[in-house]
């Protein structure tokens, strides 16, 4: 793989970073070209976008940092800062500081609808990871279980093992991939089921739906253990997609009855 895209005497560009910085760039398009389609305040959305990006980055280092606390406690305060820094973070710790960041940016601006807007943001968060685990893979970070089958990666490169921590000269299980595959097919998905949404909502909770449920069964091919656990061989992703996929499946059922009612006529 390539950790590293281009290394000069006084920088170094990281493919993880660069892949990064391409998703949040194209979920960011993403909210922009649907929010013009829909002829919606695309300068709110724009600002919208900008504040869950930085409630996204402030979120997945807060979660890294909690699931970790014993090897950070321990750290020295520049190595803890220097490594918080470096590192992308947790996703679903990004997903909470970015819905966070919305709850606090809606009240104050009233001509974005919060559930029509989120809908909008499902398949820019879809489309932003399947371009992220990419750089993960290209880093050896989040990297797969031990494999024999034909398509397993081995990394060779030890900015690998000393970047993203995965062992050298491994078959592993290409996770990374896995999950870039399901998103980019979720994209697909969630942009065709925009144009046919019947309720407010339902996009964004299909994709929290089935994007926990994807995540649940990817971790069982997870081999980084600094993932963290929660509960013996349960991770810390599927403790939070546990929580999360009974909770969208709840706010279906309660947004289509309002939606339903909303339509009968008295």
């Amino acid at each position: 793989m390539y950790p590293r895209l281009l290394t000069t005497p006084f920088f170094t560009i990281h493919t993880f970073g660069a892949l990064l910085a391409a998703s949040y760039i194209a979920a960011f398009w993403w909210m922009q070209r649907e929010g013009r389609r829909q002829r919606l305040d695309v300068e709110a959305l724009s600002s919208l976008a900008l504040w869950s990006i930085g409630g996204a980055i402030v979120g997945a280092k807060t979660l890294l940092v909690l699931r970790s606390l014993p090897e950070f406690s321990s750290m020295s305060g520049a190595d803890f800062l220097s490594s918080v820094m470096a590192s992308a973070g947790d996703f679903y710790g990004g997903f909470i500081g970015a819905v966070m960041a919305a709850l606090w940016f809606f009240p104050r601006h009233p001509q974005l609808r919060f559930w029509q807007s989120a809908d909008i943001c499902a398949p820019a968060i879809a489309l932003g990871q399947a371009i992220g685990r990419v750089g993960c893979l290209m880093a050896g970070d989040d990297y797969g279980r031990p494999t024999v089958m034909p398509w397993a990666v081995t990394f060779t490169d030890p900015g690998a093992a000393t970047i993203g921590g995965a062992p050298l000269g491994v078959p592993l299980h290409p996770v990374q991939a896995y999950e870039s595959v399901v998103c980019l097919v979720l994209f697909v998905f969630l942009v065709w089921l925009l144009r046919r949404k019947r309720f407010d909502g339902q996009v964004m909770l299909m994709y929290t739906l089935l994007y926990a449920t994807a995540r649940f069964v990817l971790e069982f091919f997870r081999g980084d253990a600094d993932r963290g656990f929660v509960i013996g061989w349960l991770s810390t992703s599927q403790f939070i997609a546990a929580i999360l996929a009974p909770l969208a499946i709840g706010l279906l059922i309660v947004r289509r009855r309002r939606s339903v009612s909303v339509l009968r006529p008295i």
